[in-house]
């Protein structure tokens, strides 16, 4: 027999870039959190293993849905654990999807799990779409590296999203999914910066020159599966770059501002605080 639903929060890939944010910032609310990943969270759970969803998911009222990383093939055990999650009772879903995933095709992962969501009658559910993370200059692919931050972007810009915010957003959601019901947020910047101005901006904060280097595309996909990003995943790193390339990266919009009532930060206050990161 299933444990009663609580006002417990289960948030999946809990010691991530966002999952940590919205672990953080639900505690601090007062709201009851389970914090979920393959190591150091409250509980042990791994998409890989079906076998952990249940007791991830017992006694809790809302899930942050953060989909298996550096996989394009998950649409299926993410349709297995939201039957689970039916199962236990779970009310409402805060799913962490993508930027333009709604123009998408129905086959591709993302979507198809926001189709499978929308088809969940006993389930409500929140979607955040957002732009790239500016958390990626800090933490992960455009760190700069001797000075230099590498990656085929061309001149093209993008509305770089402060992961704090994109967590703001979660926490609205799963704080008052009433509210919040059937929504979907596409959490950006507030000003859209090609990557020399990310460069520009990261340069003063950091006191030198960092420079931002265009580079052959499949040159630069080809260095990233030898670094250990899978090889379908490259794919969808191509498509990424080639949609700022061309000019189609993300517009600000006031998505942050409607969903929490606070302005989104800009790319000058997170290179003050990242700072130390980007040296």
């Amino acid at each position: 027999m299933n444990e009663a639903p609580q006002n417990r929060i289960l948030v999946l890939g809990a010691t991530g870039k966002t999952g940590s944010r919205v672990a953080k910032k639900l505690a601090n609310q007062g709201i009851a959190v389970r914090g979920a990943a393959r190591t150091g969270a409250d509980i042990h759970f791994d998409w890989n293993e079906p076998a952990t969803f249940e007791s991830a998911l017992r006694g809790v009222s809302g899930v942050y849905l953060v989909s298996p990383v550096m996989r394009v093939d998950f649409a299926g055990v993410v349709s297995r654990f939201l039957d689970e999650a039916e199962r236990a009772g779970v009310r409402n879903i805060t799913y962490l999807s993508a930027y333009g995933v709604e123009h998408a095709p129905a086959e591709m992962a993302l979507r198809a799990v926001e189709l499978d969501l929308a088809a969940r009658t006993s389930l409500s559910h929140s979607i955040l779409r957002p732009a790239w993370f500016m958390q990626n200059f800090s933490e992960t692919f455009v760190k700069p590296v001797n000075d230099e931050i590498v990656v085929p972007c061309g001149t093209g810009a993008e509305a770089f999203v402060n992961a704090e915010d994109i967590a703001s957003v979660a926490v609205a959601t799963l704080s008052d999914p009433v509210r919040h019901a059937g929504r979907a947020y596409a959490p950006t910047g507030p000003e859209a910066l090609s990557f020399d101005d990310a460069a520009r901006l990261i340069s003063v904060a950091v006191g030198r020159k960092i420079r931002y280097r265009d580079v052959d595309r499949n040159a630069w996909i080809d260095a990233m599966v030898r670094a250990g990003v899978p090889a379908e995943y490259g794919e969808v790193l191509r498509s990424l770059t080639e949609t700022i390339a061309s000019g189609h990266g993300s517009r600000p919009n006031d998505d942050v501002l409607l969903a929490t009532g606070e302005a989104p930060i800009r790319f000058e206050q997170f290179v003050a605080k990242a700072a130390p990161a980007c040296r």
